[in-house]
């Protein structure tokens, strides 16, 4: 299984599965190719949420604002998976999170993750490593690779990586570590202010902050930014066009509106400040 990752949209892609198709018969398939341009933080994100879902895999992920500069495409193995990405940071949070228990701190340095530089002779373009440095990496590895995935352990795979001419270690990979929220609590140790950060925004406008779910359990009410907004389990809990702070499937608080976008209620975009109250509220 080979997994792409892209900010391209249509029809880059295509070519990048063209590529791969010469070299491996990889069973493909697309994450995403409409994530926000040129926003390694926002791919960091989704990747962390995605590619744990996946068995042991290659996961070929190209968000490079950098691209045709001296940046260095990376590949990173983090236990059984490997991603190939450019060296911004992006492949780190999902590294950290495949290579991690569910009990782990998925910001913290794992043992269980290492980095290669790949080594880069003359590619095709200046604009499309995608196609000519990313693809061709992620096709190589997975031929390298080419087992029963689910006989794969962290040993094997590193063995196989070491083993390839055109890998080194990588000395100073760039690391990317998404924000956490800063958190006022009361003398018995509950919440009572969370001042957090919007991380995304999903298709349908849901406001994803960095603030972890938890921190609003037995909660019924909060203030957004100042404005109280109703806590609820599911759109449906409130009415069409209604604001609502929910959490959402990836375990951090949403800011959203039920068939509506929670962007536009409640004014807010990526890299904004939140800032979440408890106290003072009728629960």
């Amino acid at each position: 299984m080979l997994t792409l990752t892209s900010d391209f949209g249509s029809p880059y892609p295509a070519a990048m599965k063209g590529v791969i198709r010469r070299h491996t018969d990889a069973e493909l398939i697309d994450v995403a190719h409409d994530l926000p341009r040129g926003d390694p933080r926002a791919a960091a994100f989704w990747l962390r949420f995605v590619l744990p879902e996946f068995p042991p895999a290659v996961h070929c992920a190209v968000i490079d604002p950098g691209v045709g500069t001296d940046r260095d495409a990376l590949v990173v193995r983090a236990g059984t998976h490997v991603i190939v990405a450019p060296d911004n940071g992006l492949a780190m949070p999902p590294a950290r999170a495949l290579a991690s228990s569910a009990d782990d701190d998925q910001n913290a340095a794992d043992p269980d993750v290492e980095s290669f530089v790949v080594e880069v002779e003359n590619p095709a373009s200046a604009t499309f490593h995608g196609r000519d440095v990313f693809a061709p990496t992620a096709a190589r590895i997975h031929a390298t690779l080419d087992d029963d995935p689910a006989a794969r352990t962290p040993d094997t795979v590193a063995d196989a990586l070491a083993a390839m001419d055109d890998l080194s270690p990588a000395a100073d990979p760039v690391d990317l570590v998404l924000p956490d929220p800063s958190v006022e609590r009361d003398d018995e140790g509950d919440p009572v202010a969370v001042d957090g950060e919007v991380l995304v925004i999903d298709r349908f406008g849901n406001v994803i902050t960095n603030v972890p779910g938890a921190l609003l359990r037995d909660r019924d009410w909060i203030r957004v930014n100042g404005e109280l907004t109703p806590v609820a389990e599911t759109f449906g809990a409130v009415g069409p066009g209604e604001k609502l702070v929910t959490v959402g499937s990836h375990g951090y608080v949403e800011c959203d509106v039920n068939d509506g976008r929670g962007d536009g209620g409640f004014g807010l975009h990526p890299g904004d400040d939140v800032r979440l109250v408890t106290d003072n509220v009728s629960l």
